[in-house]
């Protein structure tokens, strides 16, 4: 019965080649890590705006940034991304025979390293803009804030009619892919490992020793720089590469915790947590009185704080509690990514539409 297991997630094709639960692990562990440092940077940001605001408003940049650092690092040191050497995979260029595969500690071919670079971090990155992009669409769609017959909401309607079905595409290609992947069908799980040109096949016995080996000289062997040009190469090397050490280490470390907050929020175990965190409601927040004197606030209560004038199509922050136009707060939280009184951290979707009993 083992044996028979064995043969199920074990690959068909090729000796070396890892078993869908692998490369699905693999994937799944980036995916779980954005959002979990997302959400640290949301709470540091709503308890201290003025110091952490920044990070929370640039997040995709600085973690596109982190990411193409720690990536980079991995692909040119061990042939693999940093969840696929987690898991004990490498990259191989497709073609390479197996008596001509390069040793993972060789890293890949500048042609393969960065066309696995752009499908890593860049496309991920665009991805992340793009459903941004969408949701924003949509809300300027509902509230209607241009003109019925601009041309400009014509072309945003069809590009949202389309969208869905654009990425339903893309999805299912992906799902094809490892379909074939697990009949035995086709070497690679995704089909942006074939345009990169590459393989996911395990780590041998010989690439663990050189990878071992590697670490090893790198650490004993330090040449001094003749010239200052190669002192700043390679303190720039050097800072790179601890950089990326730095949040290789975190990232191993912080995988079990990941797993552990997985488990602890499953649906099987949502009656524990509740038995275990039943406190009692805690009082509702001591609101600021109201100050008239405020620069910041009208002295009437029906005008916005934005434009001094009466308010139109009232709009409520949940962030702050605050009350806008919508057109005003709108266009205000889409650029500064903040509640313009209280400087929370806000984004569109924290928009409330606030409707009187007359409508």
């Amino acid at each position: 019965m083992a044996e028979h297991g064995a043969h199920i997630t074990a690959a068909s094709g090729v000796d070396d080649q890892p078993s869908i639960f692998e490369v699905v692990a693999q994937d799944s562990l980036m995916t779980a890590v954005r959002p979990a440092l997302q959400h640290v940077v949301k709470v540091l940001a709503e308890s201290n705006p003025a110091h952490y605001g920044f990070f929370w408003r640039w997040f995709d940049e600085i973690f596109a940034l982190l990411d193409l650092l720690l990536q980079q690092h991995y692909l040119s040191k061990t042939s693999a991304s940093f969840s696929e050497n987690f898991y004990g995979l490498k990259r191989i260029v497709t073609g390479d025979t197996h008596k001509l595969q390069r040793l993972a500690s060789a890293g890949l071919p500048k042609k393969q390293l960065w066309k696995s670079i752009m499908f890593l971090v860049l496309l991920p990155y665009l991805k992340v803009k793009l459903e941004k992009l969408v949701s924003s669409l949509r809300e300027e769609d509902e509230y209607s804030i241009h003109p019925p017959s601009s041309r400009w909401k014509q072309f945003y309607r069809a590009f949202l009619a389309a969208y869905p079905f654009v990425n339903m595409a893309w999805e299912g290609w992906f799902l094809v892919q490892q379909l074939r992947y697990i009949l035995g069908k086709a070497q690679h799980h995704s089909p942006l490992l074939s345009l990169a040109g590459v393989r996911l096949g395990r780590l041998t016995v010989q690439d663990i020793q050189a990878l071992e080996h590697k670490a090893a000289e790198a650490s004993m062997m330090q040449q001094p720089a003749r010239s200052i040009s190669e002192k700043i190469k390679s303190t720039l090397k050097k800072a790179v590469g601890g950089v990326a050490l730095s949040l290789s280490t975190g990232l191993s470390v912080g995988v079990f915790f990941l797993q552990f907050l997985e488990w602890w929020y499953s649906s099987e175990n949502q009656e524990t947590i509740k038995s275990l965190t039943a406190l009692p409601t805690p009082p509702p927040p001591v609101h600021l009185d109201y100050n008239s004197d405020s620069p910041l606030l009208p002295k009437m209560k029906t005008v916005c704080p934005l434009c001094r004038k009466t308010r139109v199509n009232d709009t409520v922050l949940a962030t702050s509690g605050y009350v806008f136009c919508y057109r005003c707060v709108f266009s205000y939280v889409r650029t500064h990514q903040a509640c313009p009184i209280t400087g929370y951290p806000t984004e569109v979707q924290h928009l409330i539409k606030l409707y009187s009993p007359d409508n």
